[in-house]
């Protein structure tokens, strides 16, 4: 059998090793067809000779490459790929209720020869870049949940812009070619004036922004405005340990360990929801449409979420994508 060439582009340039360059060149021939299951690749010493480079080089590439699954070697046959499915890299920062939603709409539109890496990086910037560490050998696309901090954007440049996704928050980072964003900002604020009427018959409103928490600040700020333009009593209860659940408030809660909190408390003081008490949640999730009678959302789709960023995988094209934060009002308001 004809042994195909590889196209090794940039050899000799000093961004990555030469062993990284031919893992990476030999996935990018998989992922363009150029090399299909079954088809042969060079010896190691018959690469090391066709394309000037060492043969420990080549074995390194070809060690890693067994290691990942993309070519095998029998005694008759040599090396040949073993694995035509493309790789793709979803970086996520935590798996809760809500991204478990957008996670199984992902997968069910991922084509069958594309495998998905699921990782989080827990807003750990050392687990962030260790997980986009391009030594260990590129993905075909990227999908990255991104989050606030200096050394994020230093690490998505080294990733081809052509073959990155940001998803969720835009986190103070450039704009890429391919996002799909939430509006934690003025389309938060529009959902509170549609619930401005439900919110206008308690007495206090309180946002519980714990300080655990990673949602973005900008809805603590767009809360305020809010608030303020409304002639609103409010507060923005920053520490977990000082909710205390009072009658005739309202609560804005952006993390469900404090939703658990709310509703316990409720229970223990014998409050009623959604007349002794208000509630109002972020990130919509099948159990909030039932507990107490269902709980009261601002929220986006996360079933078109998931669809839209899995067209990402397929598509040529730029996905630039805002979505829609709805309010959904149910009994706890």
């Amino acid at each position: 059998m004809i042994k195909k060439r590889i196209n090794l582009k940039n050899l000799n340039n000093n961004d990555s090793p030469k062993y990284i360059k031919i893992v990476n060149a030999i996935k990018e021939s998989i992922e363009s067809d150029v090399l299909k299951i079954g088809d042969t690749i060079p010896s190691i010493n018959e690469f090391s000779k066709d394309y000037k480079v060492s043969r420990d080089t080549v074995y390194k590439a070809y060690v890693l490459l067994k290691s990942q699954g993309f070519i095998k070697s029998t005694p008759n046959k040599g090396y040949y790929i073993s694995e035509s499915r493309k790789k793709v890299l979803l970086l996520i920062s935590t798996f809760k209720a809500y991204k478990e939603v957008f996670y199984h709409s992902f997968m069910s539109f991922v084509p069958t020869n594309v495998i998905v890496d699921l990782q989080f990086h827990h807003y750990n910037i050392k687990n962030f870049k260790s997980m986009l560490d391009l030594d260990k050998g590129k993905y075909y696309k990227y999908i990255i949940m991104g989050f606030d901090h200096p050394e994020v954007e230093q690490a998505l440049s080294k990733i081809d812009e052509e073959k990155l996704m940001l998803i969720d928050w835009k986190a103070n980072l450039k704009v890429p070619k391919n996002y799909v964003f939430q509006d934690f900002g003025k389309a938060f604020y529009n959902c509170l004036q549609k619930a401005k009427e439900e919110l206008n018959e308690y007495k206090k409103l309180v946002f519980i922004y714990p300080e655990f928490s990673y949602h973005p600040y900008e809805s603590v700020e767009y809360f305020k405005k809010f608030c303020e333009s409304n002639k609103m009593d409010f507060e923005v209860c920053k520490n977990s340990n000082d909710l205390v659940v009072n009658k005739k408030t309202a609560y804005i809660s952006v993390n469900d360990r404090i939703l658990y909190d709310l509703l316990s408390q409720c229970s223990d003081k014998n409050l009623e929801i959604g007349s002794d008490v208000g509630i109002l949640s972020y990130n919509d999730t099948p159990l909030k449409r039932f507990t107490y009678k269902g709980i009261s959302v601002i929220s986006v789709d996360f079933k078109e979420f998931g669809a839209k960023v899995a067209k990402f995988i397929t598509s040529d094209d730029d996905i630039k994508v805002n979505l829609k934060t709805e309010l959904i009002l149910r009994d706890s308001l």
